[in-house]
């Protein structure tokens, strides 16, 4: 299975993107998205990149850079809490740069890992919560036919309160 289109491709992260994560899992700005609280080492980064190739049935993860044609990577993509005996796992995407975004890398790039998992992994439905005022990610669901399923209520901290997140699925028909 090729995961690549015209406009991107999905990877797997490897060491030599040791420097690209260690600055996307130390972003403040997106902490909120992957509810992190503590900056990661680069220790830390390493010997989980060391691991990377470790299988999904394995860890219950998969994390895929997402590349432009040269190589260069612009985002991720994760697969989490995968549970093979539900056939479902979360999904969750960032672009971190503003530069790479709108450029429809976000779309390919997720839409390669729906393929990748009902068709590969043969998973009936994929997740996602999504902080209801991150309107463009909403939109980027709502466009790959995930549906709005539930609201959890002042679900997410931040420094300036609680957030709400919005639920979607993607059900395998």
């Amino acid at each position: 299975m090729i995961l690549q289109t015209e406009t991107c491709k999905l990877r797997a992260v490897d060491p030599e993107d040791l420097d690209y994560i260690y600055e996307l899992e130390n972003n403040p700005a997106i902490w909120d998205v992957g509810h992190t609280l503590t900056p990661y080492s680069k220790f830390t980064i390493r010997e989980y990149l060391e691991n990377a190739h470790r299988d999904i049935y394995e860890v219950k993860q998969l994390r895929m850079a997402i590349c432009k044609k040269d190589d260069t990577i612009v985002g991720v993509v994760d697969l989490y809490d995968f549970d093979p005996y539900h056939k479902r796992a979360g999904v969750g995407i960032v672009i971190p740069q503003d530069f790479d975004r709108s450029k429809g890398f976000a779309s390919a790039g997720l839409q390669m890992m729906i393929d990748y998992s009902f068709n590969r992994l043969r998973l009936h439905q994929l997740y996602a919560g999504i902080a209801a005022d991150n309107l463009a990610s909403r939109k980027l669901f709502e466009k790959l036919r995930f549906r709005e399923s539930g609201t959890k209520t002042d679900w997410i901290a931040t420094e300036n309160g609680f957030k709400d997140e919005t639920m979607y699925q993607l059900i395998n028909e």
